[in-house]
């Protein structure tokens, strides 16, 4: 009796264990494995121009070779950046530790073991840096500035961030474009122009320099010259001889100490309207070339210091 009731209980203890081990590997088959699991919970699906890239959740290596101050932005660990962001003075508290790289340097982007890169859709050697980590490119320009900050906010898992962050500045540059037509006149016009490489441009309303800022949210108005010639394009070479016909009411020159600006001293210049009423304000080009967060912040407070006093 004593052995019966012995294998008795055995045999239930066999049935309940093997019943744990058919519900453990119902529910692992269900959710795809345990280490599918893992995985699942380490990556998202990000729906890029060139299809669904699988990227990490929280990335903590991400090279980038455009848009570094979106990411800078949104808090998110660089160990590698492109030259003309490095340079960028508005940049330096967030990025001790980090490289200078290019997309033609594979063997130093492979030395910085990055687990996601992002640039534009026009650098080399994508196919080559899809083998390295997870690669996202976006077209400069495909959709505008603030919509592209979201863009990135998704694909690194920070959406809502972004969109606060924009929802919050378009609020803040809208207000001061208010007060800045009021200061100087609905009807004053707005250049922005830059040398580089011994040529002169002047831009139109998406091309950095702070050009989103003064006429898509201040709705500052520009020269009908420039509006004839850089506004399709978002910029426009030409020479100094008719330099004075694209120069607004204020001018707000990027300008690069390094840059020949000897056109300052010229006649021609001088005797503009805006040189004359001293309406003509220097920024570093530096500081002023992209339309991420951290550059428009620094626009929009220089504006208003500049245009308002504040």
């Amino acid at each position: 009796m004593k052995k019966l009731i012995v294998l008795s209980i055995a045999l239930l203890i066999m049935l309940a264990l093997a019943a744990c081990g058919s519900t453990e590997e119902e529910t692992t088959e269900e959710n795809g494995g345990a280490e599918g699991t893992e995985r699942a919970a380490d990556t998202i699906q990000y729906e890029s121009e060139n299809g669904t890239v699988e990227v990490p959740a929280d990335p903590q290596r991400v090279l980038v070779l455009a848009y570094g101050g979106n990411v800078m932005a949104l808090d998110v660990p660089l160990v590698g950046i492109d030259a003309w962001s490095i340079d960028n003075p508005n940049y330096q508290d967030h990025l001790e530790g980090v490289e200078e790289v290019s997309e033609e340097n594979l063997e130093k982007i492979i030395e910085l073991d990055p687990d996601l890169i992002i640039g534009y859709s026009t650098i080399a050697n994508i196919d080559k840096l899809e083998q390295i980590a997870p690669t996202v490119t976006y077209t400069y320009g495909k959709v505008d500035y603030l919509t592209q900050h979201v863009e990135i906010g998704k694909l690194l898992n920070k959406e809502e961030e972004a969109q606060n962050w924009v929802d919050d500045f378009k609020e803040r540059a809208q207000a001061a474009g208010e007060e800045v037509r009021a200061e100087i006149g609905e009807d004053a016009t707005v250049s922005v122009i830059e040398n580089f490489d011994k040529q002169l441009y002047v831009f139109g309303d998406n091309w950095g320099r702070g050009t989103e800022i003064l006429y898509q949210e201040m709705k500052l108005k520009m020269p009908e010259k420039v509006e004839e010639m850089a506004l399709a394009d978002g910029f426009y070479a030409l020479s100094q001889e008719v330099l004075p016909e694209y120069m607004g009411d204020y001018v707000i020159f990027s300008k690069d100490s390094e840059q020949d600006n000897s056109f300052q001293e010229t006649a021609l210049f001088q005797n503009t309207p805006a040189v004359e009423n001293d309406r003509v304000f220097e920024v570093d080009a530096k500081k002023f070339y992209f339309n991420d967060p951290i550059s428009l912040d620094y626009q929009l407070d220089y504006f208003q210091e500049k245009f308002l006093g504040q």
